[in-house]
């Protein structure tokens, strides 16, 4: 095991990939001679030349198109966004044809593609450069998306996204890429599609994913000391497929629970969650579910205002203690 960021984490992941398959490459906005926005590629172009690290003009809706392409043919591309939010310039291309080639080729043609793209807000960068708009995603059948809140889970889901032979989205918080954990040594990839219980509890399920999984951990954590609550926290990591077996399974345990996110409140993940726990452990419950999420406002950018509209761990404690009082405890 190796103490490193987040950071480090995905580009020993895509180094790894490098090396093992010849049929994977990187593509996108400065990602070679500047070695990205964000450093992820740092190295690889002087390592594996500009074959596979390939820059591109800032032309999202094209370099994702040429990627697509590229995966019918056999190779395996890593597509860099620099942003979540400059995707929607790819957005037909990512829903009306990654997402669908499979399905009405009839499987005569698959795309194993990915796209890796940060998100999220806390940086101020202004409204329309720190959404979370991994919904637009998750909501495409055809799609797989994840969202890594570790290192060592950016390390392994970024290993299993470039070996799946569906398109994955790859979603990256920004917040999280200067955060450390152990990571393995060794490639082993994760499983798409299966959730973390990353704190095992008996009073309450508190379920987030990326940065707000984190938040969910400390909180959890803190609670335990400084109330005795004991909480069960369920990192989702991936956001389809969903894993509802694991979410369901826990409340029916803890009866109740909290449900924590970036991104807007209004028909997001979380609604999706908590439709989830009354589907499946409606007669467990003890209180109502509870969500966390952003303001619904287009992010401001003075640091005051942004930090007031994103959820914080003081909200998911608000949102603990009055789901626990509204079961008498």
């Amino acid at each position: 095991m190796s103490m490193i960021s987040y950071r480090q984490a995905l580009h020993d992941a895509l180094r790894s990939e490098l090396l093992r398959d010849d049929q994977v490459f990187l593509i996108g906005e400065e990602i070679g001679h500047f070695e990205g926005s964000y450093k992820i590629t740092a190295g690889l172009l002087s390592e594996f030349g500009p074959k596979r690290v390939r820059d591109t003009p800032i032309a999202e809706e094209g370099f994702t198109g040429a990627a697509i392409g590229a995966a019918m043919l056999g190779l395996r591309p890593v597509v860099e966004i620099m942003t979540i939010n400059f995707s929607l310039l790819a957005l037909d291309q990512i829903v009306n044809h990654a997402a669908k080639i499979y399905g009405m080729f009839g499987g005569q043609a698959r795309v194993p593609l990915v796209i890796r793209t940060p998100g999220g807000g806390g940086q101020q960068l202004g409204a329309t450069h720190s959404q979370n708009i991994e919904l637009y995603y998750a909501f495409v059948p055809g799609m797989k998306v994840v969202a890594p809140s570790t290192p060592a889970d950016a390390k392994a889901l970024l290993l299993a996204a470039v070996r799946d032979d569906d398109p994955v989205l790859f979603l990256e918080n920004l917040a999280l890429y200067n955060t450390k954990g152990e990571v393995p040594d060794e490639d082993v990839p994760a499983e798409i599609g299966r959730a973390a219980v990353t704190r095992p509890g008996t009073d309450i399920t508190v379920i987030g994913y990326s940065r707000m999984a984190a938040v969910a951990l400390q909180v959890a954590e803190q609670l335990a000391e400084t109330d005795g609550i004991d909480a069960e926290v369920i990192d989702l990591r991936s956001l389809r497929p969903l894993d509802r077996e694991t979410i369901i399974n826990s409340v029916r345990r803890t009866n109740c629970a909290v449900v924590v996110e970036d991104d807007w409140l209004s028909y997001g993940i979380g609604a999706e969650i908590a439709a989830t726990v009354a589907e499946g452990a409606f007669d467990w419950l003890d209180a109502p579910v509870r969500r966390v999420a952003m303001s619904e406002v287009p992010l401001p950018y003075a640091k005051p205002l942004e930090t007031a509209a994103l959820p914080s761990a003081a909200d998911v404690i608000t949102a603990i203690r009055q789901t626990l009082a509204a079961r008498g405890r």
